[in-house]
């Protein structure tokens, strides 16, 4: 976020008694030396409910010192004995888990159902990593000459850090530090500006499971306090998730001072539908793509690619499904969609729609006119639906990051194959049909690093690799899996021969 953003995102009437976050460094929740603050918003009901300390290059200073100097006993510590960590901070999880999600519905807007699967996807990660022991072993193999013996041991890295996007204030820092500290390194995280509560609430909960002081670490800020973690040298290793400009500067600027640097950007997904797709079953699944979390996501649909015949039924059943989404309040009973994540960015989107309108796309549901009564000042836009879009379009092109969905029929699998190849995005896509060799084709030829059949959200779970690919990833080693034991640690080779 840019330092304008962030004076246009202030509140002018953010009352007393709003709590200003505190960031947490060498085992202690310290103020920041910030000199501004960010309002973090309510955004279903448009109202501040914290101030984020806009963090300076002196605040990653001292989280990264306190860092260093865990890092030595950290790594020192028996691999068993920081997995007791993490299955007390799992349990401890589990036992929150309704106030985690809660806290998500509150500072990002997502339904609270959509939170609780954002936590449970969050918990798996600490579950996998809870495994380190086993995960984090080396190999080895005797008599590689006469009387010559080769092992190769993994070994932490030192400091290490993240900086989270706002879409899944509880998941993605998830996807990062239980791997990190069970590996052996001591971790700096920096939260989105926009959603710090729920990373608050875990960095609480994670102080009650012995954890010595300075082995985690959290510094509220925005971009120069990026701009410190990519340039520090004390950090070793950096994790990224945010847009794909943001992604590539970060990852130039991580690995140009010297660190190892996995940087996931911004997409733009294709959602391919055969004419022999099972409606009755894909339509709800496909329309939850598009719209759940508000569009919020890096896995959302953006692009439908109906295949001949299959174009019609598509769009029809896609227009009544979304008109029939309930928009409103996440935390109340029914509400399948809620608000986008800020006042600025609902203006965005809604400048969107005004483009596809003038570039000629055809409107079939405007999300503009949404109003949702009991949330007068809440940050809503209702589902939108284009068709007739094509690539030369800003919505056929740009990320946009909301509830705007927009179809672009093509006459056969394979034009829908080189419209999704062209792109310089490729984040996740998905292919609905009955047919084995079209599934096959399409998954073989695919660009994006997450491919689903008969999936809307092509999610890999915490034991298999996330990441995308082109201009959606940046970096050599995807995140959570098998990755991030080679992210997280380097590989030491020992040749021995013995008198």
């Amino acid at each position: 976020m840019t330092e304008s953003a962030v004076v246009q995102d202030r509140a002018a009437g953010a009352g007393a008694g709003v709590e200003t976050l505190r960031n947490f460094i060498g085992g202690r929740w310290v103020p920041s030396h910030a000199t501004e603050v960010l309002d973090v918003y309510n955004p279903a009901r448009g109202e501040v409910i914290a101030r984020t300390p806009l963090s300076t290059a002196a605040d990653v200073d001292a989280a990264v010192a306190a860092a260093k100097k865990a890092f030595p006993a950290w790594r020192d510590t028996p691999p068993v004995v920081r997995a007791r960590v993490l299955f007390k901070f799992r349990a401890l999880l589990e036992e929150h888990f309704e106030e985690l999600a809660r806290i998500v519905t509150t500072e990002h807007g997502k339904t609270l159902d959509e939170s609780r699967g954002s936590v449970r996807r969050g918990i798996e990660c600490v579950e996998v990593a809870c495994g380190t022991p086993s995960l984090m072993m080396g190999y080895s193999l005797e008599n590689i000459a006469t009387n010559i013996d080769c092992n190769v041991l993994r070994q932490p890295v030192g400091v290490c850090a993240a900086i989270a996007p706002f879409n899944f204030p509880a998941m993605v820092p998830l996807w990062f530090l239980p791997f990190a500290i069970g590996t052996g390194n001591t971790f700096v995280l920096k939260p989105s500006e926009q959603v710090p509560l729920s990373q608050k609430r875990m960095l609480e909960l994670l102080e009650q499971c012995d954890l010595p002081p300075g082995v985690v670490n959290l510094v509220n800020g925005g971009r120069a306090a990026v701009e410190a973690i990519c340039d520090h040298p004390g950090i070793r290793a950096v994790s990224f998730v945010g847009s794909t400009p943001v992604a590539r500067t970060v990852y130039q600027r991580s690995t140009h001072a010297g660190k190892r640097c996995q940087a996931l950007g911004g997409a733009k997904n294709f959602v391919v539908v055969m004419p022999d797709a099972d409606f009755d079953r894909a339509t709800d699944v496909i329309t939850e793509s598009f719209f759940g979390c508000a569009g919020e996501r890096c896995l959302a649909g953006s692009i439908l690619v109906p295949v001949g015949e299959a174009h019609g039924e598509a769009r029809d059943r896609m227009v009544a499904a979304a008109r029939a989404l309930k928009v409103g309040d996440g935390t109340q009973a029914g509400v399948e969609m809620g608000p986008v994540i800020t006042g600025r960015h609902r203006e965005k989107v809604a400048g969107y729609i005004d483009k596809g309108i003038s570039e000629g796309a055809k409107l079939l549901l405007d999300g503009r006119k949404l109003k949702v009564e009991d949330r007068p000042k809440g940050f809503f836009l209702g589902p939108t639906l284009f068709d007739d879009v094509t690539a030369s379009m800003a919505i056929g092109h740009d990320e946009i990051f909301g509830p705007v969905a927009s179809i672009s029929p093509v006459k056969t699998l394979e034009q829908a194959i080189e419209v999704m190849l062209a792109h310089p995005n490729a984040n996740a896509t998905s292919i609905f049909t009955s047919s084995g060799k079209a599934a096959r084709e399409f998954a073989r030829h695919a660009s994006a690093s997450m491919v689903g059949v008969n999936i809307g959200v092509a999610a890999p779970m915490a034991y298999f690799p996330f990441g995308g690919a082109k201009d959606s990833f940046f970096g050599d080693l995807k995140v959570h899996g098998r990755d991030a034991y080679e992210f997280y640690t380097d590989k030491k080779v020992i040749i021995s021969r013995w008198f």
